[in-house]
C-alpha cells in the first residue's frame, strides 16, 4: 500500500484513519450517553486533531477532552464512553491540570518506552467503528495494535480564550474580526413596552365581543366559547450613542461592531430594506459623535463588519478627533430625541465622559434626555478600575441622570452591558442633587450657572450597573 501526500506536503500513510469521521462517530456516542456534544463540538474536535496531527489514543483522549467536555460534571462519562469505544484506559490523566493555562507546553520525556514495550495509552490513533458511527446506541470497540511513543502534547490555548479576556484596546485587526465571530453568539435585548394593538390570547383579560361573535354563528347564535383578547408587547427601540474621540476609537470600533450584530439580527439577516425583520429583536439606531453627531444606522446594513467600519469612518469625518458630548447630545435631542425617537427608548451612551466643551450643556440635555427615555445606560471602559470615580467635569454632569453604568471594556465585560439593557427600568424620582457636593454638580445640570470643576471631596460609588438612581435619599 503506498503513501499519500496531503497539501502541506506531509507523508500521510495510506491507513491514515479519516479525522471527520472518527470525530462524528465519538460524537455521536457521547451525545447517546448524554453529553451535550453537538455537531459545532465535533467540528472542533476535527479542527484539533488536524492541527496537532494526533496520531495516538492519548492524543486524541487529550483534544477531546478539551473540545468536547465542558463541565467537570461530564469528565466520568467522557472517561468511560472513551474507555469503552477505545477499550484502553488513558493513564496520567489526574496527573494533568485541569485548566492549562496559554502557551503551557508538556516537554516529552527523556527516555521514550520501547516500541515494543505495551502502552494502553500510546496506540495509534484508530479509525472509527462503522457500527459507532452508524448507530451511536450501542459504542463498542477496541484499539489498533500498539505501536512506538509519540512525543507528549503540546497544548495551546484557542483563539476564542485568549481573546474574551483581552481588553479591546490592546487588539489588533485580525483579533477584532475574530471578536466579530464571538459577538454573534450574543443576544440582544431591551424590555418590552405595550402597544395599542391587541392579539387573541386564551387567558386574556380583555373579552372579544367581535370573535366571540363571529364564532356563535357557527353553533345557532350562542355563544359557546368565549373569546379573549390582550395587549400585544414589542421590543423598545435601542438608540446607540457611539464616541469616536481619540480616546474611546478602540472601544468604539469593536463596540459598533456588537451593534451592526444587533442590527443585523433586528433586520431578519440581512440587513436591507424589506426584508423581514425578526419582531423579538429591537429596533438598533447607532448614532456617532466626537465633534459632531452623525446617523450611521444606513452603514450597519453592510454586508460584513470590516465594509461597516468602513463606511462609519467615510460617514463620520470627525473620527478620532475632540470630544464635545453636550453639543452631540443637544443636536441628538433637538432633531431625534425629543421629537420621537428617544420617547421610550433604551439610551446606550458609550463613552468614557472626557468632555472639552461645557459640562454644564452635558448636564441640561441628560436631563432632557431623562424625561423622555426609557433607561439610560452609560458605557464607560474607564470605570473597570475600582479607583475610578466620576469626579471630571463631564462625567459628574452625566452621572445622575444613568440607571446604570457598565464598563464593556472587554468580552467579558459585555455580559454587564446586555444585562443593564434588558433590565427594567426602576422608579424614577426626580433627581436631586446631594447638598454635599452643590453648588459645584448643580452648576453642572443647570445651564444657566457657570461649570466650574468639580471639587476633589465629589467622590460617588461606581457600581455596574448602577443598582439605583443617584438621589437625595443617598
Amino acid at each position: 500500500m503506498t503513501d499519500g501526500v496531503v497539501a502541506d506536503g506531509r507523508v500521510m500513510p495510506a491507513g491514515e484513519p479519516d479525522v471527520a469521521a472518527l470525530s462524528a462517530g465519538l460524537g455521536a456516542a457521547l451525545r447517546a450517553a448524554g453529553l451535550p456534544a453537538g455537531p459545532d463540538r465535533c467540528e472542533r474536535l476535527a479542527g484539533a486533531l488536524s492541527v496537532m496531527r494526533a496520531s495516538t489514543i492519548t492524543e486524541l483522549h487529550a483534544c477531546a477532552l478539551a473540545t468536547i467536555v465542558s463541565d467537570p460534571s461530564q469528565i466520568d462519562t467522557f472517561e468511560r464512553v472513551f474507555a469503552e469505544l477505545f477499550g484502553v484506559d488513558v493513564p496520567g490523566r489526574q496527573a494533568q491540570p485541569h485548566q492549562p493555562q496559554p502557551g503551557m507546553t508538556i516537554e516529552p520525556s527523556a527516555e521514550p518506552s520501547p516500541p515494543d514495550a505495551p502502552s494502553s495509552g500510546e496506540a495509534d490513533l484508530p479509525s472509527m467503528p462503522r457500527q459507532v458511527a452508524a448507530d451511536a446506541s450501542s459504542p463498542s470497540s477496541s484499539a489498533e495494535d500498539d505501536l512506538a511513543d509519540v512525543p507528549a502534547i503540546r497544548r495551546v490555548a484557542s483563539a476564542a480564550e485568549r481573546l474574551v479576556g483581552r481588553d479591546f484596546a490592546q487588539l489588533s485587526p485580525d483579533e477584532l474580526r475574530q471578536l466579530a465571530t464571538l459577538m454573534r453568539e450574543l443576544t440582544i435585548a431591551v424590555p418590552p413596552r405595550r402597544t395599542r394593538r391587541y392579539r387573541p390570547r386564551k387567558d386574556g383579560v380583555r373579552l372579544d365581543m367581535r370573535r366571540t361573535l363571529l364564532q356563535a354563528r357557527r353553533t345557532g347564535g350562542e355563544p359557546l366559547r368565549i373569546a379573549r383578547r390582550a395587549v400585544r408587547t414589542r421590543p423598545r427601540r435601542l438608540v446607540v450613542l457611539c464616541d469616536i474621540s481619540g480616546s474611546m476609537e478602540p472601544y468604539a470600533r469593536a463596540l459598533l461592531q456588537l451593534m451592526y450584530v444587533a442590527s443585523r439580527s433586528s433586520a431578519g439577516g440581512s440587513g436591507l430594506p424589506g426584508s423581514p425583520r425578526d419582531a423579538s429583536r429591537p429596533r438598533t439606531e447607532v448614532f456617532t459623535f466626537a465633534t459632531r453627531l452623525t446617523r450611521l444606522t444606513q452603514a450597519l446594513a453592510a454586508a460584513t463588519p470590516e465594509t461597516m467600519l468602513a463606511k462609519a469612518g467615510e460617514a463620520a469625518p470627525d473620527w478620532a478627533g475632540g470630544t464635545r458630548i453636550g453639543a452631540a447630545l443637544r443636536e441628538f435631542n433637538d432633531r431625534y430625541g425629543v421629537r420621537g425617537m428617544g420617547r421610550g427608548a433604551v439610551m446606550l451612551i458609550i463613552s468614557d465622559g472626557w468632555e472639552t466643551g461645557d459640562p454644564a450643556v452635558l448636564g441640561a440635555q441628560m436631563a432632557r434626555l431623562h424625561r423622555v427615555a426609557y433607561r439610560i445606560v452609560w458605557a464607560n471602559p474607564r470605570t473597570q478600575s475600582p479607583r475610578y470615580r466620576p469626579e471630571v467635569g463631564g462625567m459628574a454632569a452625566a452621572w445622575p441622570y444613568c440607571d446604570a453604568v457598565v464598563s464593556a471594556h472587554n468580552f467579558e465585560a459585555l455580559d454587564d452591558l446586555l444585562t443593564a439593557l434588558r433590565s427594567p427600568a426602576a422608579r424614577r424620582p426626580p433627581v436631586v442633587v446631594p447638598s454635599d457636593v452643590a453648588p459645584a454638580a448643580a452648576r453642572a445640570a443647570d445651564p444657566a450657572q457657570s461649570a466650574d470643576a468639580v471639587p476633589s471631596s465629589f467622590t460617588l460609588p461606581v457600581t455596574a450597573p448602577l443598582a439605583r438612581r443617584w438621589s437625595a435619599s443617598r
